[in-house]
């Protein structure tokens, strides 16, 4: 019985005590000494734009998505602990779920947004650590900006969290080859939550393409932002 119980914790809900130390560690552990070391070889992996990165209180690091490894991405470029969102399929993975679950990802229902989810946002901020977002959703692979959902200004009007874009540079596929590719990530500059939701949305896809070369396709007119692309 204590099993089943285990099981089935909703991992939409988690708690402040849960982002402790030993937590910190172990994604520090999963992100430089295991996955690093391969990121470095293969991809020849580099990060710019460090002196972005606030010295303290907890901020929103919102990131293109090309890739399953972003959430180690970003990790190592901020080097601090960072608490992603994760839609609730992939906690039912057998690797990859044992994976998130202990790094401290929390999930969220794409079609039905929980009321646990947005206890859960509260929780993170009580804490030293911030949050990693993807407001593209899922992973693209058209090299454009499009489609972004209101949900990640939401969340940063309602913990009152500044956005710091990252942008992931260079990903061209997946690859086992040594330095076939020069991965940047690199930086952004903070867009305060005060801005408005067009604001945000379109500043943040404006340093992300500026940064990746990706199209733009939501720009900014008047107070709303439309989307531009076929």
């Amino acid at each position: 019985m204590r099993w089943a119980r285990k099981e089935e914790k909703n991992y939409a809900r988690r708690y402040a005590n849960e982002y402790h130390l030993l937590r910190a560690l172990f994604q520090g552990f999963a992100v430089y000494i295991m996955f690093y070391p391969f990121f470095k070889i293969v991809y020849n992996l580099k990060k710019e734009g460090v002196e972005n990165i606030p010295k303290s209180g907890s901020y929103i690091y919102a990131g293109n998505h090309v890739s399953m490894f972003d959430p180690l991405f970003v990790s190592y470029a901020i080097g601090k602990p960072i608490v992603y969102m994760a839609k609730k399929e992939l906690f039912g993975m057998k690797k990859l779920g044992w994976w998130i679950k202990r790094l401290g990802a929390f999930s969220v229902n794409r079609d039905k947004p929980e009321i646990a989810t947005f206890k859960t946002v509260r929780e993170v901020f009580k804490t030293t650590w911030s949050m990693g977002i993807f407001p593209q959703g899922g992973i693209k692979e058209n090299r454009k900006i499009e489609n972004i959902e209101r949900g990640f200004v939401v969340i940063a009007k309602n913990a009152k969290a500044d956005i710091i874009p990252v942008s992931i540079v260079g990903f061209e596929g997946y690859s086992k080859k040594p330095f076939s590719q020069n991965i940047r990530i690199v930086i952004g500059t903070p867009i305060s939550y005060k801005l408005s939701v067009e604001e945000i949305i379109q500043e943040w896809s404006k340093q992300i393409c500026n940064n990746t070369g990706f199209e733009n396709c939501m720009q900014y007119k008047q107070t709303e932002v439309i989307q531009t692309c076929a």
